[in-house]
């Protein structure tokens, strides 16, 4: 991978519903970053309720650092299976808008040290670009190996 990473930083928002350990979807997230990034990240948590007035609690956090970005994008690369790297080979203009990179990444597999791509209840990633250019982050994908 490169030294010049054009991703200025990255989001990461999950959901822990009433019925989720609090701790264990941390966990679920910590796992799919590298040691270095979980230990300088702190999550900020919001209350919040759910349609049926069910408690939802949502905790957010960014990774700004430079290197902090580029080691997660060294896992994500590295951990992904080549289905799922087709998959969003075939599907990355769904996952492109406004010069961001959207990923949701299963939760439950996360937690067994796992990381999958997924559509329901998943750990939302959106890695912001420096430039918007949809083909240019098509592009930095597949050289650092995220699809193929």
């Amino acid at each position: 991978m490169s030294s010049k990473i054009p991703v200025a930083y990255i989001e990461i928002r999950v959901f822990a519903h009433a019925t989720e350990d609090e701790e264990k979807v941390l966990a679920a997230v910590r796992n799919t970053l590298p040691q270095q990034v979980t230990e300088n990240l702190t999550f900020k948590r919001s209350n919040l309720t759910g349609h049926h007035g069910n408690p939802i609690v949502l905790f957010e956090a960014k990774i700004r650092e430079k290197g902090h970005v580029k080691a997660f994008l060294q896992k994500l690369a590295s951990s992904l299976n080549s289905l799922d790297k087709e998959v969003l080979s075939n599907e990355i203009e769904q996952h492109i808008d406004k010069g961001c990179l959207y990923l949701r990444l299963d939760k439950q597999s996360a937690y067994l040290n796992e990381i999958r791509l997924c559509k329901t209840d998943p750990i939302h990633f959106r890695i912001h670009f420096r430039r918007a250019n949809p083909q240019e982050i098509a592009d930095f994908c597949r050289e650092t190996g995220i699809t193929l």
